[in-house]
């Protein structure tokens, strides 16, 4: 029985979650296994992978053999370097205190870069938010200045139409002057231009 360290899917569609598992190679992939080695959250920025490392590590050196995509997440958490420092103790190219060390400056440095990508995630979020609001400020001015052109437009028409009224009432002020008043004025005024 060939074992393999592989990923079980849980979660629902959509947003998967995985296991990391010590299964028989011919076991369905989310049937029987052996032993739950860790979890691996691939939704979260950066991915969240809760394994235990010791764990992986007497796995490893039984024989199992990972999967590619477990192979990249063990190495991300330093399973297979762990693997490799012990190799290196049995060999006695070191102590095992030292190598501890090893592992443990290590970690510490994958460590600050996670946390160097976490903080330049947030920072580019944030500079996405003050972008955002900045446009939306910059057209709600826009929007402020149209109203204000629309409002200053309307008062205009209304000067115009106002003065447009005035010059129509002096016309027909005018146009009534120059009427005669009566009808036989008006007749006499059309006989003296007929004798003329």
């Amino acid at each position: 029985m060939s074992v393999k360290l592989r990923l079980q899917r849980h979660g629902k569609k959509g947003k998967p979650f995985y296991w990391i598992v010590a299964a028989d190679s011919r076991a369905v992939r989310d049937g029987k296994f052996l032993e739950k080695i860790g979890t691996y959250n691939p939704i979260a920025n950066p991915a969240i992978i809760d394994i235990d490392v010791d764990l992986a590590v007497q796995w490893l050196e039984k024989g199992a053999q990972p999967t590619d995509t477990t192979r990249a997440i063990l190495s991300y958490k330093g399973v297979l370097f762990k693997k490799h420092l012990i190799g290196g103790v049995k060999k006695g190219a070191f102590t095992q205190e030292e190598a501890e060390k090893k592992f443990a400056a290590w970690l510490e440095e994958k460590a600050t870069k996670i946390d160097q990508k976490k903080s330049k995630l947030a920072k580019a979020k944030a500079d996405e938010k003050t972008k955002l609001l900045d446009a939306e400020k910059a057209l709600n001015e826009e929007k402020l200045a149209a109203a204000k052109a629309a409002e200053e437009a309307a008062i205009l028409a209304e000067a115009e139409a106002k003065q447009a009224a005035k010059a129509a009432e002096e016309a027909a002020a005018q146009a009534e002057e120059a009427k005669p008043e009566t009808i036989d004025d008006a007749m006499a005024a059309a006989q003296e231009e007929t004798q003329e």
